[in-house]
């Protein structure tokens, strides 16, 4: 059988174009595009094969189908060339069963999908292994692109770098100079990209990069490019997957430039079509109350975008005003009955560092998503019995001054006050002195 993904307006049917056109909007009315399917040609596989087949092929050394993402490759672009996948075994993450926690906060059946447990150390790396394969097989067929661009806050920037620098191909990538942590500034410096660290915050780096976008020979590596989302929508197919295809009740999920929050939809939107499953999760994206543009417009009915100007916040990779993917957001949340909540600098710090004593070791992005969660489980928007599945985005390495600022209790600048803060003991080289400590 013969499978088929093509580009179309998000906003009606105005055409459809080839995966390999240099596109990302509409050329009609402006509206991003997202990524179709044949579901026809798809459905003519019946539901319990496509299980069979994704169950086989999961983490299994078949190039590339033991990736997480490649392992479901009819359903994200089934027409590239597998010679030209550029993949670093991304996917297949541990879906952590947050027994403690849970039961902390009055959860039976919490379970945290760990994203960070990938190669550059978060999520973007489902996406970005779509988008770089994309782009070399346009390379084989006589694309000229040159480089390929980012905006980021981090996370973007390194894996990006890390998929180009296995292509060979230059990567780009603007950062907003002080604003991301050391690691995730080193991480593209490493392999190979031309970093460009401007004075400015994310949207400023955006609008930048935006523009030099439409450069000849650049190409765009941000969410607003939906080849990015066919990659992480694979996080709702995979979770399913790890449930032996039963949905969990809810999703929370970390949101910023809100690519996420629609590739997600997406994944189980796909899986509901195709048969695989009888039910649609509930949605709840958590967003950092100093950078809080969806939750604000959640609050009036979504009756517009109005964006906001972000303060400094731990949760640097959702620090975002002006989110490209907004209107892709609305429709999932609306369409997935789905809510939005905010978490405080201080609540996003300490529910990292509650879930932390119980074995995780959360960065800031995940302590907002595990704020929101305990705020709906005490408004009893999530029931005790329900499950519940909070995509981790990152790993918390990437952040270690969060964790040492914490415990230092050194983040009262940010109103937090560390109320779970473990200081090292410093003792002398002596028994009795270490047995005193040890046993009270």
């Amino acid at each position: 059988m013969q499978y088929q993904a093509w580009f179309r307006c998000t906003n009606g049917e105005h055409g459809q174009w080839s995966i390999e056109d240099v596109l990302y909007h509409c050329p009609t009315c402006g509206g991003l595009l997202e990524v179709a399917h044949d579901l026809n040609a798809l459905r003519a596989r019946s539901p319990s094969a496509w299980m069979r087949l994704f169950d086989d092929r999961y983490k299994r050394t078949a190039w590339p189908y033991g990736s997480g993402v490649w392992g479901k490759k009819e359903w994200v672009l089934p027409q590239l060339d597998d010679a030209n996948v550029v993949s670093l075994d991304e996917g297949g993450t541990n879906l952590f069963w947050a027994n403690r926690y849970g039961q902390s906060i009055g959860l039976e059946d919490l379970w945290i999908k760990m994203c960070g447990n990938s190669h550059t150390g978060s999520f973007k790396d489902l996406g970005m292994t779509v988008l770089v394969s994309v782009v070399k097989q346009m390379i084989a067929h006589g694309s000229p692109i040159q480089a390929v661009v980012c905006a980021s806050t981090g996370d973007t920037s390194a894996s990006l770098a890390a998929y180009c620098a296995v292509a060979g191909i230059q990567s780009v990538v603007l950062l907003p100079r002080g604003l991301i942590s050391t690691a995730q500034l080193v991480q593209p410096l490493a392999n190979g990209s031309r970093v460009l660290a401007l004075d400015t915050d994310f949207d400023g780096c955006m609008e930048i990069v935006q523009r030099l976008a439409r450069e000849p020979g650049v190409y765009l590596a941000n969410s607003m490019n939906s080849l990015r989302l066919e990659g992480q929508k694979t996080i709702a197919v995979e979770i399913v997957q790890q449930f032996d295809w039963e949905v969990p009740d809810w999703v929370v999920i970390p949101g910023g430039n809100l690519g996420n929050v629609s590739a997600l939809g997406s994944g189980f939107l796909m899986l509901y079509e195709l048969g695989l499953i009888r039910t649609l999760p509930r949605i709840a994206v958590a967003q950092a109350e100093r950078a809080n543009p969806l939750y604000l417009a959640f609050t009036r009915g979504f009756d517009r975008l109005e964006p906001v100007y972000t303060k400094q916040t731990l949760a640097s990779a959702i620090r975002i005003g002006n989110p490209v993917s907004y209107d892709r957001a609305v429709r999932t949340l609306v369409r997935f009955d789905g809510v939005v909540e905010q978490a405080t600098e201080d609540e996003l710090a300490d529910a990292a560092a509650r879930a932390d004593l119980t074995g995780m070791f959360n960065d800031p992005h995940t302590g907002v998503a595990l704020a929101v969660l305990e705020k709906l489980v005490r408004a009893r928007t999530i029931a005790r019995g329900q499950r519940v599945a909070v995509i981790s985005t990152a790993n918390g390495l990437k952040f270690i001054d969060f964790k040492v600022r914490y415990h230092q209790a050194a983040l009262a600048e940010l109103g937090i006050t560390s109320r779970e803060v473990n200081r090292p003991v410093e003792l002398p080289a002596d028994f009795d002195a270490v047995r005193r400590t040890v046993f009270g």
